[in-house]
């Protein structure tokens, strides 16, 4: 009887501290009006030394929201951004490709 007073109390508790399952968060879309990546007008950019300036090119060119940049053996989320340029660099700091996401 005590087990069971016991177990039940547990589970209880338990079930008190499972945290709710957030919303997931709205994606940017053409119909939000919201800028989406075409990185095909950027491409002039690979192969030129990286710079804040490029990056703001590479941006505008694009039609991103924004823009990162990710470098060698560098940790970076894998969550995919419709509304952003990744510019990839070599350990040069020269662009090596430009791509959405």
């Amino acid at each position: 009887m005590i087990w069971r007073a016991f177990a039940v109390a547990t589970l209880a508790v338990a079930a008190g501290c499972s945290a709710p399952v957030p919303a997931a968060a709205p994606q940017p879309s053409v119909e939000q009006g919201r800028e989406q990546c075409n990185a095909e007008p950027a491409q002039q950019l690979v192969g030129q030394k990286l710079s804040s300036v490029l990056v703001e090119e590479a941006r505008k060119a694009s039609g991103a929201k924004s823009a990162r940049v990710l470098r060698p053996g560098q940790a970076v989320t894998m969550e995919f951004n419709p509304a952003r340029v990744n510019v990839e660099v070599n350990r040069s700091e020269v662009v090596t490709a430009i791509r959405c996401g």
